[in-house]
Order: C-alpha cells, then structure tokens, then sequence
C-alpha cells in the first residue's frame, strides 16, 4: 500500500460501487496501522457514499473500535446519520450484534431512542433480530405498554 501511495495512488478513488479505499479497508478488516496510514495519506474520514454509509458507519459495523474512537476525537458525532433512512450507527450496531459497539457507542451518548424513517426505534431493531443481550443494555421492559402491541 505504502508503494502505491509513493506512487501517486488516489487514496480517495472509489470502485465501481461507489466504494472509497477507507470504506473497502473497513469492510475487509484492514489492521489499524493500515487504516490509519490510508487516512494519514488524505484519505476522507468524512466520505459518504450514495445511499448514505459514512466512513464512521462502517467501522461501526465492521467493529474496528478502535478507528471509532478516533473518529469520535477527530470531530464524528456517534447520532449523526446521511441515510435518507436515518438509520444511526447505533442502530447498524445493534442489528449486527456488536455488543461491545452498542455498549461503547451509549457510553459516547448515542441516543437509544432513535427512530428511522420509517419509524422503527433502537429497540425495535433489536427486538426484531432477538438480540437479547442488547436489549438488555437498552434496559428494555417486553410489559411497558408502549412495547405490548409489537408483534414478538
């Protein structure tokens, strides 16, 4: 990566899915180290794609905390969302079960009471994956009234 870079490589250049180099570095897992030299290179931490999904998105869902964290420092508010959706990263760490995400994103002051465009809250993706452990984190009650009409 390093040669590439040397070389004049457009560390923001997207393939032809609209995907940036950060993006696919987050996607495939990419080490901290190599991350952190992509974005040392230029590379946008603030880059979106067309439906949405930020940079802090994906490392949100690919649980790469440690590169949220540093997003957090560098200015990336944990409720902030570009999705017509409005699906939060809150809501894409709890639908894929990151249970130390979730806990970390709280800690950071993502708002549990969330709700997408279509009206589904945090706890209602939650519920809808059973993702037990995380309602739990969200102090869910299944016998408060607002949650006894939901279909379980």
């Amino acid at each position: 990566m390093k040669k590439y870079i040397e070389e004049g490589a457009d560390v923001n250049e997207a393939n032809e899915s609209g995907e940036s180099v950060l993006a696919s570095s987050l996607r495939y897992r990419c080490d901290f180290d190599l991350v952190m030299l992509l974005v040392d290179s230029g590379a946008d931490i603030f880059d979106f794609d067309e439906e949405g999904v930020t940079i802090f998105d994906m490392a949100v869902t690919y649980e790469n905390i440690e590169f949220v964290k540093f997003l957090i420092a560098q200015g990336v508010d944990v409720n902030t969302t570009q999705r017509r959706s409005r699906f939060t990263p809150l809501m894409a760490a709890v639908c894929y079960g990151r249970i130390e995400m979730v806990e970390f994103l709280i800690e950071q002051g993502a708002n549990t009471e969330a709700i997408d465009a279509k009206g589904i809250s945090v706890i209602d993706f939650a519920r809808k994956m059973n993702k037990k452990t995380i309602l739990k984190l969200l102090k869910y009650d299944k016998n408060a009234p607002i949650n006894r009409s939901y279909a379980r």
